[in-house]
């Protein structure tokens, strides 16, 4: 009986030459922009989160948070084939023997293939539910994504810094000669393979932008026709999707009850209680303000209403944070705190009517909360509550 014994491969099993450093340090560092404008636009999308701001999270300009939740899902998606061909172009040095008889470069190696373990898992983990997330798919229940993906963020893009910080040497001498040189290449790359480098990296370059196309619709509007895989592409009354509906959030009966009251609470005390005719005879305002989701997308809206700040003063309240209640019984975002620079913003409605009509139900009826450069899940719909110190 003859029995075979599974062999791994060495790096000489690879021969193709377009699997070299020079492939490698192109993609990567174009992998690296991506991952760094994804990990400080979402430190931004975390900080915004907050319900304090040690340092005041800015109202100006109104689409800031549109532009870099934007960016944040754009570069992921951008990141996704940069990965891929960046992981297939470094595949034989996995199997590279480690370097027993010189404990420097044991040393040296044993950081970079650990660093790289960890970027890779990391990398993989966020980009995979950084997808879902934009699809508002959630298939795990044992952690919170935000969390998570702020905590994996933080790793991530330690082990890249370590991971750069060991290879910079040969990432400054590779893209500094032409991209066919061979000077780094492994010994046992000898075939020229189906495509040029140069191709390689140009149709990795081009896979990431049809990537991009076809997913920024739903930030860019004139994007939408082309935008195939974007979440949302504008549907919804007004112009402006619908992410959690009444029925979802359990409010049909309570929002459409006649007898809806916002209260304003000062102090501890109910300074006012204002049915929906009451919130019509106050001035209404009309704002332009974009609704900005983490999940990348993001609509322009006509809102009218009664300035919060004008409410506020007329219940005797003076100028401070303010805690926003939904009719929502359960949710994270159920309460939410809205910094005082943000409740002073002349911008900042307790909106009535979107495009010139009343809310609909969906978009938060019989009011809703809108403020400029605020993320959307802090646009409270439906509210019942609003709290100040005094």
């Amino acid at each position: 009986m003859v029995t075979s014994r599974l062999r791994l491969p060495t790096p000489d099993s690879f021969t193709s030459r377009l699997r070299s450093p020079a492939v490698a340090a192109r993609v990567g560092l174009w992998l690296g922009l991506c991952f760094a404008t994804c990990f400080v636009t979402g430190l931004v999308s975390h900080y915004a989160q907050q319900p304090t701001h040690p340092i005041p999270f800015p109202t100006s300009p109104s689409w800031g948070y549109r532009l870099t939740q934007g960016l944040h899902v754009t570069t992921g998606v951008a990141a996704i084939p940069l990965l891929l061909v960046k992981l297939w172009s470094v595949l034989p040095r996995l199997f590279e023997a480690p370097p027993l008889g010189d404990p420097r470069r044991l040393l040296l190696t044993a950081l970079e293939r650990g660093s790289i373990a960890v970027l890779v898992a990391a990398s993989v983990f966020q980009l995979a539910t950084g997808l879902l997330n934009a699809a508002q798919w959630y298939p795990w229940t044992t952690f919170s994504f935000r969390t998570t993906h702020y905590a994996l963020a933080w790793i991530a893009i330690g082990a890249l810094l370590v991971h750069v910080a060991v290879k910079l040497p040969l990432i400054r001498d590779v893209l500094a000669r032409d991209i066919d040189d061979t000077a780094h290449d492994r010994p046992g790359a000898r075939e020229a393979g189906a495509l040029s480098r140069r191709a390689l990296v140009r149709t990795t370059f081009a896979a990431a932008g049809v990537a991009v196309l076809a997913t920024a619709g739903g930030t860019v509007p004139w994007l939408r026709r082309v935008s195939v895989f974007a979440t949302r592409t504008g549907e919804g009354p007004g112009g402006v999707p619908i992410n959690k509906s009444a029925t979802a959030a359990g409010v049909e009966e309570s929002a459409t009850s006649p007898d809806w009251r916002l209260e304003v609470v000062v102090g501890g005390t109910v300074a006012a209680v204002l049915s929906l005719d009451d919130l019509r005879a106050m001035p209404q305002h009309t704002v332009d303000l974009p609704i900005a989701c983490v999940e990348g997308w993001s609509a322009q809206g006509t809102w009218s209403g009664v300035r919060l700040v004008d409410l506020l003063r007329s219940a005797g309240a003076r100028a401070g944070d303010v805690v926003v209640t939904s009719l929502q019984r359960a949710g994270a975002f159920r309460r939410t705190t809205l910094p005082a620079n943000f409740a002073a913003d002349a911008r900042t409605l307790v909106a009535l009517d979107l495009a010139g009509e009343p809310l609909a139900l969906d978009h938060g009826f019989p009011c809703r909360l809108i403020a400029p450069d605020r993320p959307g899940v802090l646009q409270t719909k439906w509210l019942a509550r609003l709290e100040v110190d005094g």
